[in-house]
């Protein structure tokens, strides 16, 4: 009987205890709670901080990708462009040969055997025996951003020169054109002489003009013109495309093809 109502008292006690919805917990372990819980906001404040800084940065991160694309695609317009007027000047010069050239666009063969040795000798000259075209590479004519003629560069023109003065050339007039690739000018003291490419350019094919003029050729066989970076032969993207684009040429033409400058070959207009 003692057993039952003792039983029966630890029921009611049970009761009691889970109706009222309270549990007697050790003092020290609800110290431990409330540590715990502490330091649970304190992570889940610094995760909810660290998750802002993360989507901000991403944002970010979207916007430079965005910004990227566009000057990507802005780059290959301006690619697409610059090929399409490296394309026209091609078929212009190409529609120039075939108006004004020499019979089949040919040199006299004396002349054009001459030139054909020359650039065997010197590799930093480029002859084109279809056109009458002599390419100087200005990387051996100058040093970058001079126009003040290298010592190897006056051995290569001085021979140059001579060819000029022979019985087969002496009829053909000769335009220096200057061109350079489409960075800027690098050195203030530089810029001081040749503000631009332009300045550049001209500065150079002068500098081959005034050399030939000062080796026996005429002033009134040559023309000058500096063409800056506005006809490179290939598309800037790389140093080795913009060394090709660095360059001076020599066109040899015949006293009546018409060119820029020297009017009196076009009768029709001065009578």
């Amino acid at each position: 009987m003692t057993h039952v109502r003792f039983s029966l008292f630890a029921l009611a006690a049970v009761a009691l205890v889970t109706s009222s919805g309270c549990f007697l917990v050790p003092g020290s372990r609800l110290t431990k709670c409330r540590n715990r819980y502490c330091e649970l906001q304190t992570q889940n404040r610094a995760m909810s901080s660290e998750l802002a800084n993360l989507d901000s940065h991403n944002r970010k991160i979207g916007d430079e990708l965005a910004r990227a694309e566009e000057q990507v695609a802005n780059l290959d317009t301006q690619l697409r462009a610059a090929e399409d007027r490296l394309a026209n000047y091609e078929n212009e010069r190409s529609r120039f040969y075939r108006r004004f050239g020499r019979g089949s666009g040919k040199l006299p063969s004396g002349l054009g055997d001459q030139l054909a040795a020359l650039s065997a000798k010197y590799p930093s000259l480029h002859y084109d025996e279809s056109s009458g075209i002599s390419k100087l590479d200005t990387d051996v004519l100058f040093n970058e951003g001079e126009a003040e003629l290298a010592p190897e560069a006056r051995r290569m023109l001085a021979d140059f020169a001579t060819i000029l003065r022979s019985p087969d050339a002496r009829d053909l007039r000769l335009m220096v054109a200057g061109h350079t690739d489409d960075r800027r000018i690098a050195g203030e003291s530089t810029r001081d002489i040749y503000p631009n490419n332009w300045h550049l350019s001209a500065g150079r094919a002068l500098t081959v003009a005034d050399f030939l003029r000062a080796h026996g050729i005429d002033s009134s066989r040559m023309g000058v013109a500096g063409f800056g970076s506005q006809q490179p032969l290939i598309a800037n993207s790389t140093p080795g495309n913009r060394q090709k684009n660095r360059r001076v040429e020599v066109f040899l033409v015949a006293p009546d093809v018409p060119v820029v400058g020297w009017t009196e070959t076009l009768t029709t207009i001065y009578r």
